[in-house]
């Protein structure tokens, strides 16, 4: 990849791509500190696992555990409605197959996989901007929203997910974000009602993102079908331990929901210092709106710090946060330089 103008959008279509970054800003100080995506700093610590853990092919009463620990932590009604799988990316697809080719509408702007995998799926696919506009057989809502954080009310995705059922559609709500906003938003109680699939993501809220680990919430009879299409052995074993002791780990939880929820509104700080207008977010992320976005991008990509660039969308960038001191320190030091 060839060094880019100042002017022009990065070409990084998804956040943490430091092979992209390191050949976009090649004089960068290493390591870089990666702010692109939307993955709490402060992850879950690994607890210790037995060595036949790696050796051996997971267990299924061991899997019938995690779906279970999974149930009980997002409020789905029983372990029967919940779908363990290698990162919720690779649910997309056979959402996406549930059914027949046809018409797919998405509410955006949001994350680019879900319009790619639709259409590679055979749907003709629009996005819209209003949830009412949302008329297609095959629906997805992002809620919150990547990257501006827009909520959607749970009524209204309620009414929508009932028209779906009745006409035999699908609505698709991915929560991956909803856990360090608040477990009231979710609709994982309600989809015993059918015509609903609710997708959460274990790596971001828990920081361990390359563990490859999130599930699908749906009725049984929809449930049935994704873990068909999964095959055995999906989740590793290793996926299967970590995640059933996090997400039993309730001290964990609520400590780290208030660790983010502080670290955010610092970050809204160092972000208000630097003369940034923030337009939306998560606890996990903060999105600002600038004129001066690709120089800002590029300005910190100079120095090291990794941020999210929108090529359709140049005002716009997302930063996440920082972990340890040092890389809060070094951020308010890069911001101090650009200004």
């Amino acid at each position: 990849m060839s060094q880019m103008a100042m002017s022009s959008a990065p070409p990084l279509l998804h956040g943490g791509n430091l092979g992209a970054a390191a050949a976009l800003f090649p004089d960068a100080p290493r390591p870089f500190l990666d702010l692109s995506t939307g993955i709490n700093p402060f992850a879950y610590p690994l607890p210790p696992l037995a060595p036949e853990i790696f050796a051996r092919l997971p267990e299924a009463d061991a899997l019938e555990r995690l779906q279970a620990a999974a149930a009980r932590h997002y409020g789905a009604p029983s372990p029967a409605h919940v779908v363990a799988a290698p990162g919720t990316q690779s649910l997309l697809p056979h959402m996406a197959a549930l059914l027949e080719p046809g018409r797919a509408a998405i509410l955006a702007p949001t994350y680019g996989e879900y319009a790619r995998v639709a259409a590679a799926a055979g749907h003709q696919v629009e996005e819209v901007a209003d949830v009412g506009r949302l008329g297609a057989p095959l629906c997805v809502v992002v809620n919150p929203n990547n990257p501006d954080g827009r909520l959607v009310p749970k009524a209204a995705l309620l009414a929508l997910a009932r028209r779906r059922q009745a006409d035999g559609g699908l609505l698709v709500v991915d929560e991956a974000f909803v856990d360090a906003v608040g477990e009231d938003h979710s609709l994982a109680a309600d989809v015993a009602r059918g015509g609903l699939i609710v997708l959460r993501s274990f790596g971001k809220f828990f920081g361990l993102a390359g563990l490859r680990l999130g599930f699908a919430l749906a009725s049984p009879d929809i449930a049935t079908r994704l873990r068909s299409a999964l095959g055995p052995w999906a989740v590793s074993g290793p996926a299967i331990a970590i995640g059933t002791t996090a997400l039993a780990d309730r001290a964990w939880i609520e400590a780290t929901r208030i660790r983010l929820a502080a670290a955010a509104t610092r970050l809204d700080g160092l972000l208000g210092g630097a003369g940034l207008t923030i337009a939306g977010g998560t606890p996990l992320f903060r999105l600002v709106r600038t004129a001066q976005a690709s120089r800002l991008f590029h300005r910190l990509g100079g120095t090291g710090i990794m941020v999210r660039h929108f090529p359709d969308q140049p005002e716009l960038l997302r930063i996440g946060l920082p972990g340890a001191e040092a890389c809060w320190e070094r951020l308010r030091a890069a911001f101090a330089r650009s200004g």
